[in-house]
């Protein structure tokens, strides 16, 4: 487990659309510039030979890329989600004193279900009533 220098991020938010739009689009002119710088290196630059391909190759190569860089967000690319259970922590700070929580342990008994015959109870009812009665007498 990698323990960061800064404190967890109360949330995951990515940059705010405009933010993003305006980096995007910074990017692109840039590679826009680099483009028109190549086309004037490979007219301007004299006599002609394998870096005047180079020069042409790029500025037909980098419109691709980059409009293919500049259509990526920021939001496509982060795909690691931060785990809460790190800024948590592993043993609480003060221990509950158990005497003064009482008993936290619930207990649920079940009793199994009679299986004597509902004429059975009725007899023993009779039986207990008259056993009462005879030593009473």
């Amino acid at each position: 487990m990698k323990s960061s220098s800064s404190p967890q991020s109360a949330t995951s938010l990515p940059r705010a659309p405009r933010d993003d739009e305006t980096r995007r689009s910074t990017r692109y002119l840039a590679m826009m510039g680099v483009r028109i710088v190549c086309f004037i290196l490979m007219v301007v630059i004299t006599p002609y030979g394998w870096y005047t391909w180079v020069f042409g190759a790029a500025a037909v190569v980098l419109p691709y890329f980059a409009v293919v860089l500049a259509n990526v967000s920021e939001s496509a690319r982060r795909t690691d989600a931060e785990n809460p259970e790190r800024a948590l922590p592993t043993t609480p700070a003060v221990a509950p004193n158990p005497a003064s929580t009482g008993s936290q342990v619930l207990r649920i008994e079940e009793t199994p279900p009679s299986t004597a015959k509902p004429d059975d109870a009725a007899t023993r009812e009779d039986t207990a009533t008259r056993g009462d009665s005879t030593d009473a007498a």
